[in-house]
């Protein structure tokens, strides 16, 4: 049996990450999951947040996700994100700027999903060590 898991997480745009991974950590509509390897074949619903991809190394990958599907089976998973970015990719002080007008407007109706979009890229590039 494989100890890893081929990982394929895609945007509309592109192709973000490939590759080989011990372990994903993301967020569905039902809450913090992670994925090992032969877990249960499953779809879930992805909610705005961080990824955190597991690799063989022992390092990990960190990534913000915002929407999308993830398609698990046994030695697989795909990440299909409305958009994500890697956490070398990201703009934090872009990121924080966003945060800090989502939160400066509250009474717009699309301010929380821009502050869960804003905050998933802080959380990437600090849990990352980038910043």
């Amino acid at each position: 049996m494989a100890d890893t898991l081929k990982v394929e997480m895609v945007s509309a745009e592109r192709m973000v990450w490939a590759g080989e991974a011990t372990m994903i950590t993301t967020r569905t509509t039902e809450g913090k999951i992670g994925i090992m390897p032969r877990h249960e074949p499953m779809l879930a619903v992805l909610v705005p947040g961080r990824i955190t991809i597991h690799l063989p190394d022992g390092t990990q990958q960190q990534g913000a996700v915002h929407g999308g599907f993830l398609a698990v089976t046994h030695d697989a998973v795909e990440v299909i994100a409305e958009v994500a970015e890697l956490a070398q990719e990201i703009d934090v002080d872009r990121a924080q700027e966003a945060l800090r007008r989502a939160e400066a407007d509250p009474e717009n109706p699309s301010s929380h999903a821009a502050q869960a979009r804003a905050k998933a890229r802080i959380s990437a590039v600090h849990n990352q060590g980038l910043r």
